[in-house]
């Protein structure tokens, strides 16, 4: 029988670092208070994980994070019969749980999922706000406190990975981009411990790489790869070899498209 997926629920009691671009974080609360489920759209590492940590943590409420793959299925979320010391036993899902403790389940990458994790997130995400478990004959109905979040990254969708309309619909939404430069700056200098003055340079060559997402690269330069670059450097890694290892090795396999990059890198490190 495939494990049980678990999604330990995350109480914290420091509030994650989040640097707000708008007014996301207003939002956020406010859709929870009025009890619509929330759709987060943005690129890769730009941000929507940390945003959802830092808001659960604001709120004070549990948060069951589940990263959405091709295996996904309905049962992972709701949950399903185990033996367990010779007997059968019902073991809650992450959103079972969730739904139970009246915290935020988070799905991430919600499009990777197979269309049954879809149609079973449909009954909460409208005004019955319920939870139907087939196999244990219940019908949970979500506490006020409940929220429902997924993301996806709009640049990843195709034809056979996309989401329904009469899905997205469901949703109050929220895109995500990357922070303005010296947002982006101060998030990278706190997250890594290197100094403003030597991240800038860092920002300088991501944005030029971003600009070749479509062309030469698939996807651009994440803040989260910055913070690796960023983290290096301040632990004594040459600046050549950081960038090398964070910032080009990360984004393509392509041997000619790799000394391209690392050109680029040099000029405008230079």
């Amino acid at each position: 029988m495939k494990p049980l997926l678990h999604a330990v629920p995350q109480l914290q009691t420091d509030i994650p670092y989040y640097v707000p671009a708008g007014q996301e974080c207003a939002l956020f609360e406010l859709a929870w208070r009025k009890r619509l489920p929330l759709l987060l759209k943005g690129p890769t590492g730009c941000g929507k994980t940390r945003f959802v940590a830092h808001m659960a943590a604001k709120l004070g409420l549990p948060l069951h994070t589940v990263s959405c793959h091709d295996d996904l299925t309905a049962a992972d979320l709701t949950g399903r019969y185990l033996l367990k010391g010779g007997d059968t036993v019902w073991a809650d899902g992450p959103l079972t749980r969730a739904v139970r403790e009246g915290g935020i389940c988070y799905l991430d990458e919600i499009v990777e999922a197979r269309k049954d994790v879809t149609v079973v997130l449909h009954p909460l995400t409208d005004d019955r706000r319920i939870l139907p478990l087939d196999r244990t004959s219940e019908e949970l109905q979500a506490p006020d406190s409940f929220m429902l979040v997924v993301s996806y990254n709009p640049g990843y969708q195709t034809l056979l990975k996309s989401l329904k309309p009469s899905t997205r619909q469901r949703f109050v939404a929220i895109e995500f981009d990357f922070l303005p430069i010296d947002q982006e700056i101060a998030v990278v200098a706190s997250e890594s411990g290197l100094p403003d003055n030597r991240v800038r340079p860092l920002l300088l060559l991501a944005r030029r790489l971003r600009a070749l997402k479509g062309q030469d690269l698939e996807e651009g330069v994440s803040t989260r790869l910055l913070v690796y670059c960023a983290s290096l450097i301040a632990a004594g890694v040459s600046l050549e070899e950081a960038v090398t290892a964070s910032m080009i090795e990360p984004l393509t396999d392509d041997l000619d498209v790799k000394k391209a990059l690392l050109e680029v890198a040099r000029a405008t490190l230079a």
